[in-house]
């Protein structure tokens, strides 16, 4: 099982990024997490197998079509606990 933690910067609040993030995940049948922060960028941390996690990467460099993703940011990350489902926070 990988754990990704994601970065995406841009217009990507206010353009149902999240929830886009989420079908996508769903499909692909990541778990893991969709939430929008402070600066005004997403934060999408994955858990899947690498091949899910690769195409939900090419997704979250485009987004939906209303978003405007200028820059995303992989790391790495423990997988811990791994959570059932994918959310939106």
């Amino acid at each position: 099982m990988n754990a990704v933690r994601f970065l995406v910067r841009g217009q990507v609040q206010g353009v149902f990024f999240r929830a886009s993030a989420r079908e996508e995940a769903l499909r692909l049948k990541v778990t893991g997490h969709a939430r929008n922060l402070a600066d005004g960028s997403v934060e999408v941390v994955a858990y899947g197998d690498s091949t899910a996690i690769d195409h939900l990467e090419a997704w979250l460099h485009e987004g939906p079509v209303q978003a405007q993703v200028e820059e995303l940011y992989r790391e790495d990350i423990d997988a811990g606990e791994v959570p059932a489902s994918f959310i939106i926070r």
